[in-house]
């Protein structure tokens, strides 16, 4: 079975031959270990030595050389837009504040759907759109340019009330 265990960066050079492209959803690109199929029906092992994130653009080094693009596949989100930029900063807050994985735009901001998050978003202000698209969220600082949370551990610093 084919196999990758390293992934080139979409922003770095890639010099081999694309065989072809996987298209998942956010959940489906944070992994380590898995068996994957393309969108052209090639199987692999996913094998990396940690979990990593992998984005739009990346590029899955199989072990003969070859490529396979990562492609983010469109999923329940809301854009999240506000009358001015100090108002979203603002709503940026209340969002980190829950811990909720979010896309920053130039423009706006992408959540995952949550009916009980987009009405505390609207009677904040914002202007909330549903929509189906590849959800990208930021890497968190604790999380070392990943998207998991921080340490709950004995010196956690800060309260969650």
């Amino acid at each position: 079975m084919n196999q990758v265990s390293a992934v080139c960066p979409k922003d770095s050079k890639f010099e081999g031959n694309i065989r072809d492209t996987i298209t998942l959803d956010f959940d489906s690109r944070r992994r380590r270990r898995i068996k994957l199929t393309t969108d052209g029906g090639i199987e692999f092992l996913l094998n990396l030595q940690e979990v990593k994130t992998l984005r739009d653009g990346d590029i899955l080094l199989l072990d003969d050389g070859s490529g396979i693009i990562v492609r983010a596949k469109g999923e329940p989100v809301a854009d999240i837009r506000s009358p001015n930029m100090a108002h979203l900063v603002r709503v940026a807050w209340h969002l980190g504040n829950r811990h909720l994985p979010t896309e920053l735009m130039a423009d706006r901001m992408r959540i995952r759907q949550d009916h009980v998050i987009e009405e505390m978003l609207a009677r904040l202000g914002a202007i909330v759109e549903r929509l189906d698209a590849p959800f990208n969220p930021e890497g968190g600082a604790y999380g070392h340019g990943e998207t998991e949370g921080h340490d709950h551990g004995p010196s956690h610093g800060h309260s969650h009330g």
